[in-house]
């Protein structure tokens, strides 16, 4: 049996139960050395076999899990963050529907998430967003016409932008062209939840002068919306005394 399990998005301790504990049964772990926390390897048991993926091709990923479930072991094949986004699982997982391997999907943590928990920020604020854009620039890897920056920011909403954080001067021009005010909130978070974590409050405008001058060109998410700052939205009517919900009524206000 082969388990997706999303590692988080850096911090040992924001993998989820069920995560820990098949990493403590498993007899091969293959995990993505590049972003997952090293430091999660630390729950398997003796004798696990733990290989990183990044010096692997697809066929040779495949192949160490084929082998494993000939001899009846236990495969977590670890992906940082929530595997279905930008994880590229299904792919593999086709490979091992054709070999007729079982498997199964345990979510995890996304970095947009551990981001916005560094921030202490709400990306669906009333009168602000209603909606998250998780989305990310074409560069080695394209994305669909239909998707692009300028048309996503259009929309005005919360987005998180991955995979982008070395094209900011471009990224910056383009949310411009878009829509944005240059004057709109934004946060470069590199790193989010480990503990070289760094959280940089900007604007669009100053975005790639941020980045730039901290250093930052790779394993950061890139926050845009007024949402970042929160300095303006309207209450939950949720918690409102005027406002009526299942398990409690309104109170009529005093005139």
């Amino acid at each position: 049996m082969v388990f997706f399990v999303g590692a988080g998005p850096g911090a040992v301790d924001l993998i989820t139960l069920k995560g820990v504990n098949l990493l403590k049964k498993a007899d091969l772990i293959i995990y993505a050395g590049t972003l997952v926390n090293p430091d999660l390897l630390q729950y398997a048991k003796a004798g696990c076999e733990c290989v990183n993926s990044a010096y692997l091709t697809l066929d040779e990923v495949i192949g160490l899990v084929k082998d494993a479930e000939e001899a009846g072991k236990t495969t977590v094949r670890l992906h940082t963050g929530e595997p279905s986004i930008y994880g590229a699982v299904r792919e593999q997982m086709d490979e091992l529907d054709k070999l007729g391997i079982r498997y199964e999907s345990v979510p995890g943590v996304s970095a947009c998430f551990g981001a916005a928990a560094s921030l202490n920020m709400e990306y669906t604020l009333p009168d602000v967003s209603q909606t998250l854009i998780i989305t990310r620039m074409e560069g080695r890897t394209p994305v669909p016409e239909k998707e692009t920056i300028e048309s996503l920011a259009s929309h005005q909403a919360s987005m998180a932008i991955y995979l982008s954080a070395g094209m900011t001067e471009e990224l910056q021009e383009r949310l411009i062209k878009g829509g944005y005010d240059r004057e709109t909130p934004a946060a470069v978070v590199y790193k989010a939840t480990w503990p070289e974590e760094k959280s940089l409050i900007c604007t669009v405008g100053t975005l790639a002068d941020t980045a730039k001058a901290h250093d930052i060109s790779k394993i950061a998410v890139i926050l845009v919306g007024d949402a970042v700052t929160h300095s303006k939205y309207e209450k939950s009517r949720l918690y409102s005394s005027d406002f009526s919900t299942e398990f409690r009524k309104a109170v009529p206000k005093e005139e």
